[in-house]
């Protein structure tokens, strides 16, 4: 009998019906819980304070987020404990620093994945978006990448979400961000106001707009006149 099931009938051993001290004995409820998928730990967390006390543990929940891919390590912690609910493989990506000459359908090709599956885990809404980025997340196809490897938790600004990250080359970079004085806030609020307005302008992703203005030298105008000349190039090439 399964030690949890739908059917609650006498036959569900559990601490509630059960004389066993084991189940109340926390290195065993480790041996068991350990042996649990993400879904079951977290049922088990609801059946009383005792097993909660050990299945909501960041050890037991990281572990069992870990167990079906084999990882070795998971770096980090994400915002919500939520995040470690799901352990599919669409919760992990690929880090690719973006290099000259890399396009979106060219990625799609290098790491056997649609180009759509990898505009739809970027927030973007056209190739254009590559330009503005530093690197681009890639959907995982063959989950044996994962096997022995560490991850690390990471909030993409761009793709505006929460994913473990798998970085091929060993580990992220560990370069220090801008030091953001009064002054540059204000001038950032600024220039997301002109973004905002573009991208609503273009119909297009916020790393899109920010290439446009970037290569216009910030003149609004100018950017949409270059993405309207792009758009008629890629109409006349059959591209769009």
């Amino acid at each position: 009998m399964p030690l949890f099931s739908s059917d609650f009938s006498t036959d569900t051993i559990s601490p509630m019906n059960s004389n066993i001290s084991a189940l109340n004995c926390r290195d065993t409820l480790r041996l068991i819980f350990e042996k649990l998928s993400v879904t079951d730990l977290a049922r088990a967390s609801c059946v009383c304070k005792a097993w909660n006390a050990v299945a909501s543990g960041d050890e037991m929940v990281v572990g069992a987020f870990k167990a079906p891919w084999k990882l070795k390590n998971v770096v980090g912690r994400p915002t919500s404990r939520s995040f470690w609910r799901d352990n599919g493989i669409g919760k992990f990506a690929i880090s690719h620093r973006i290099s000259r000459g890399d396009s979106v359908a060219s990625l799609a090709v290098k790491y056997s994945v649609q180009v759509m599956d990898i505009k739809r885990l970027n927030n973007m809404m056209s190739d254009h978006g590559i330009y503005s980025r530093d690197r681009l997340l890639i959907p995982i196809s063959n989950a044996d990448l994962l096997q022995n490897c560490t991850c690390y938790i990471e909030m993409d600004t761009y793709a505006k979400r929460e994913v473990a990250v798998l970085y091929l080359e060993g580990r992220p970079d560990c370069k220090p961000g801008p030091f953001l004085n009064k002054d540059n806030a204000t001038s950032n609020e600024g220039k997301r106001r002109i973004i905002n307005s573009l991208r609503r302008s273009m119909q297009v992703d916020d790393g899109t707009a920010q290439y446009y203005l970037s290569i216009s030298n910030g003149d609004p105008r100018a950017a949409l006149t270059e993405f309207s000349s792009d758009l008629r190039w890629e109409r006349q090439a059959g591209l769009t």
